[in-house]
C-alpha cells in the first residue's frame, strides 16, 4: 500500500503551520525604541519552527518534510511531519500522524515512508530505537506503523535503503570487533573506570567520552516484504577500521548504495594512535561478501568524504582535499570511473569549496553548494568538463541554500534561509527562478519589526578586500549602540544565513546594531584568503575587525561608536580575550563564549589535535613560539574591559577550564565579571531552556554596559 497506488488530491483545510508570537516581548523596550511592531525576543527565536530535509516519493510526486516546534510555556520540543504534493502548485501541506514519535524519515523505492522511533505500539516493549515504517495516502491517510527492524542489544542510530529495494544499511554503536549487530566489547573489567591505550586513539571527542572498542558501524541486511532478514554483513569486513558515519557530525551522507545494490560506499577514518592528528577520511567499497572493503581513496592521504554513484553506476563522485592534517582545505569535486579506477579533479580549477553534492536524477549533472562571499548559492558542475555554473536560484541574495533534493522532471528542492528568515523549502524547475513551498515561519517573521542587513567591504589588511554586515532595526533612528560580533572557525563566516544560537535579528531586535566582519581566514573568499589565518591568529584578522569597525561606523551614521561590545564564540572567544589584552581600551564590554585563553593548556587538553597543528606550525612543543606569540595569557597584565564568560562542562574541544582561567584572571585583577557554566552543553548551547537563559543573559550584560539608564550597579 505505497504512496503512489493512492493518488487522490490533497483536500484538506490549510494548516497553521506557523505558532503564534511569544508573549514576552518587551513593550516597554518596543515603545522606546518606536516600534508599531513586536521586536523579536529571545523566547521568539527559540521558539522559531525548525525546518528539516525533506524526502521525496521514488518519482518526484510527494515530499514529507519535518518541521520541529517548541512549546512557549514548557519550551519541550517536538516534531511535526507533513505531506506535500508537488505535483499541484499552491496546495497546501497535510499533517501526517505516524502513530509513533519518529525522526530521520525517508521514502524507500517501495513507496514506504521509513523512520526511526524510540516508542513501541507496544507499551511493555524495551525501550531502544527501531526502525519502522508507514504506508501513506495523497489525503495524509496513514497505514501502519509496522516494525521493519526490531533488534536487540543497541539502538539503531541510521539507516538507508538500496534503491533495488532488496537490502538496507543500518549502522549502530557496536563493538570493534563483533560480527553480530548489537554485540557490545566484553572487556572482563570491573569497577567504573575506562582503561585506554596510549595507542588507542580518540578517548574523548566533542562532548562525549569514548567507550574503548566501541565504534558506529555498519551492517546490511536483507529486506523483504518490509522486515528484514539476516544476521547482517558487516560492511567493513568485521575488522573495525572506524566510525561510520564518521564521529562527530557525519550521517547519512557518509554512505551510500551502488545503484543496483550490489554494494555499499562509506567514509572511514581509522581508529587507531594517528586518529587525533589525522584528516585522513577515506571512501571504501564493501561488495557485501564479508570480507574486507576496499579504500578507493587510499592513495590521497587528506579528507575524501561525500560518496556519490552515478545513477547508472559508470562513476563515483565525491569531495577530497588536498593536503593532510588541514580540516579547512578546499573541497574539490572528484569523478572516478569505476571500471577504469580513473579520477580526474572536477573543480581544480574553481576556487570554491564544495559541499551538498549530488546528482541530477538523469546523471547529466552534478550539484553542489559552496560559500561565496556571504551567500551560500548552488552549483551545476558538468561531469564531462568540470564547468561549474551557479544556478542563481533565489531573486537578489541567494543567502544560505541547503538540502539540495533532485527530482524527477528536471526539478531541485532545496531549503532557504537568511538573517532575515529561518528555514522555507522552495522548489525551482528547469533552470527558472523557485518559488516558496511552504511558510513555516515567513508570515510570522512579518508579524515582527523588521531588521535590515547591509553588506559592506573595506580595504583591510594587506590592501585585501574584506567583507562585513550590519544587522539593525529597520526604521530605527540613532545614536544605536554597536556589537562587534566575532565568528568562529576561525575558517568560516556569519555568512547571510539563520543561526539559532548566534543569531544577529535577535540581538539587533533589542536595539543595537550588530556588526560582523569576515577577518582573514574567513571562508567563501578563495583558498589563500582563509589559508592567511594560520600562525596569524591575532595579527590579520585583529587588524580587519578594527577596520571593519571603524568602515561600519563611517558607513551608518547611525550607530554609536562611543558605546560598544564585542562577543565572540570559540575562536571568536578566543578573539575576545586576544582583545582584552591587545585592543583594551576600545569596547565597554565583552562577552567570551567556548574560547582560548592559554595556548598550552589547550592544547595539551583539547581532543581533534590536527586542528592546532596545521593553525599553528606543529605541536606545541615543536613550534611554542608561535603558540606563545598569540597566547592571550601573555596579555592579561592589560586587561580592563568588564567581560561576560559563558562555558559547557561538555566541551572537550574548548574544554571548560579554558574559561575557568580567564574568569580566574578578572577576578584576580578586579574587573567587573560573571560566569554562566552549563554542566550539560558541550561547544555550543543546544537545549530550548538553556539557550534561553543564554540570551537573558547575554541581553542584561549588554543593557549594563551600552544602556546607562538602565544600568545595574558594577559589583564583581
Amino acid at each position: 500500500m505505497g504512496l503512489i497506488k493512492k493518488s487522490r488530491l490533497l483536500w484538506a483545510a490549510p494548516l497553521l503551520l506557523t505558532a503564534p508570537l511569544a508573549a514576552d516581548n518587551h513593550a516597554e523596550n518596543n515603545t522606546v525604541l518606536g516600534l508599531t511592531k513586536p521586536a523579536m525576543s529571545a523566547r521568539d527565536l527559540i521558539t522559531m519552527p525548525r525546518l528539516g530535509a525533506p524526502t521525496v516519493t521514488p518519482l518526484g510526486r510527494y515530499a514529507v518534510y519535518s518541521v520541529t516546534y517548541t512549546d512557549p510555556k514548557t519550551l519541550e520540543r517536538a516534531p511535526k511531519h507533513y505531506l506535500l504534493d508537488l505535483e499541484n502548485p499552491g496546495s497546501e501541506p497535510v499533517k501526517i500522524e505516524l502513530g509513533l514519535s519518529g525522526h530521520s524519515l525517508s521514502f524507500g523505492p517501495d513507496n514506504f515512508l521509513y523512520f526511526l522511533s524510540s516508542n513501541h505500539t507496544d507499551e511493555d516493549a524495551d525501550p531502544r530505537s527501531r526502525l519502522w515504517r508507514v504506508a501513506l495516502e495523497g489525503d495524509g491517510n496513514v497505514t501502519g506503523p509496522m516494525p521493519v527492524a526490531d533488534l536487540t542489544g543497541t539502538d539503531i542510530a541510521g539507516f538507508k535503503i538500496a534503491p533495488s529495494g532488496d537490502k538496507i544499511a543500518l549502522w549502530a554503536e557496536i563493538g570493534r570487533d563483533c560480527d553480530q549487530f548489537g554485540c557490545a566489547p566484553q572487556d572482563g573489567t570491573t569497577g567504573s573506570g575506562r582503561l585506554y591505550q596510549g595507542d588507542g586513539g580518540f578517548y574523548r571527542h566533542w562532548d562525549h567520552w569514548v567507550e574503548p572498542d566501541l565504534l558506529s558501524r555498519v551492517f546490511v541486511f536483507g529486506l523483504e516484504e518490509g522486515e528484514v532478514t539476516g544476521d547482517g554483513v558487516p560492511a567493513d569486513g568485521g575488522i573495525g577500521i572506524g566510525n561510520t558515519p564518521t564521529k562527530p557530525f557525519g550521517g547519512g551522507e557518509d554512505i551510500a548504495w551502488a545503484p543496483d545494490g550490489s554494494g555499499l560506499y562509506f567514509v572511514a577514518r581509522s581508529s587507531d594512535a594517528k586518529e587525533p592528528t589525522s584528516t585522513d577520511l577515506d571512501i571504501y567499497w564493501s561488495d557485501l561478501s564479508g570480507g574486507a572493503p576496499t579504500d578507493l581513496t587510499k592513495a590521497n592521504e587528506a579528507h575524501d568524504s561525500s560518496p556519490a554513484p552515478s545513477p547508472d553506476g559508470k562513476h563515483l563522485a565525491y569531495l577530497a582535499m588536498a593536503r593532510p592534517g588541514y580540516e579547512s582545505d578546499r573541497m574539490v569535486v572528484q569523478l572516478r570511473d569505476l571500471e577504469t579506477g580513473e579520477t580526474r579533479a572536477l573543480t581544480a580549477e574553481t576556487d570554491l569549496s564544495f559541499g551538498g553534492l549530488t546528482w541530477s536524477k538523469d546523471g547529466m549533472s552534478l550539484f553542489a553548494t559552496a560559500t561565496d562571499v556571504l551567500d551560500v548559492p548552488a552549483y551545476r558542475i558538468d561531469p564531462k568538463s568540470g564547468a561549474v555554473t551557479e544556478l542563481n536560484l533565489i531573486a537578489g541574495n541567494e543567502a544560505h541554500i541547503g538540502a539540495l533534493t533532485p527530482i524527477m522532471g528536471n526539478r531541485l528542492l532545496f531549503t532557504r534561509d537568511s538573517i532575515g528568515s529561518a528555514k522555507e523549502l522552495f522548489i525551482a524547475a528547469d533552470d527558472t527562478k523557485a518559488i516558496p513551498l511552504t511558510d513555516i515561519v515567513t508570515s510570522r517573521m512579518g508579524d515582527m519589526a523588521s531588521t535590515v542587513t547591509t553588506r559592506f567591504s573595506f580595504e583591510g589588511a594587506q590592501g585585501d578586500t574584506v567583507w562585513g554586515q550590519i544587522t539593525r532595526l529597520e526604521n530605527q533612528e540613532g545614536p544605536i549602540p554597536a556589537i562587534l560580533y566575532i565568528h568562529g572557525g576561525p575558517q568560516g563566516s556569519f555568512l547571510d544565513g539563520w543561526s539559532s544560537r548566534w543569531n544577529p535579528r535577535v540581538l539587533a531586535s533589542q536595539g543595537y546594531a550588530v556588526i560582523s566582519v569576515d577577518f582573514h581566514g574567513s571562508s567563501g573568499y578563495g583558498q589563500d584568503f582563509m589559508d592567511s589565518i594560520n600562525g596569524d591568529w591575532g595579527g590579520k584578522p585583529l587588524e580587519d575587525l578594527q577596520k571593519g569597525l571603524v568602515a561600519a561606523l563611517k558607513l551608518d551614521e547611525q550607530i554609536d561608536g562611543k558605546r560598544t561590545c564585542a562577543m565572540g564564540a570559540s575562536y571568536g572567544g578566543y578573539m575576545v580575550n586576544w582583545i582584552a589584552g591587545n585592543w583594551p581600551d576600545r569596547f565597554d564590554c565583552l562577552i567570551q563564549h567556548d574560547g582560548l585563553f592559554d595556548m598550552r593548556s589547550f592544547y595539551y587538553s583539547t581532543e581533534e589535535l590536527w586542528f592546532p597543528r596545521w593553525d599553528f606550525g606543529g605541536s606545541y612543543a615543536e613550534n611554542l613560539e608561535t603558540y606563545e606569540k598569540w597566547n592571550p595569557v601573555n596579555h592579561v597584565d592589560k586587561w580592563q574591559t568588564p567581560m561576560l564568560v559563558v562555558t559547557g562542562e561538555r566541551d572537550f574541544r574548548v574544554p571548560y577550564t579554558q574559561g575557568l582561567q580567564s574568569f580566574t584572571a578578572l577576578q584576580e585583577r578586579g574587573i567587573p565579571s560573571q560566569l554562566l557554566v552549563y554542566p550539560d552543553e558541550n561547544h555550543w548551547v543546544l537545549g530550548a531552556a538553556n539557550s534561553l537563559q543564554w540570551h537573558e543573559t547575554v541581553f542584561a550584560w549588554l543593557d549594563r554596559w551600552l544602556k546607562p539608564a538602565d544600568a545595574t550597579s558594577d559589583e564583581n
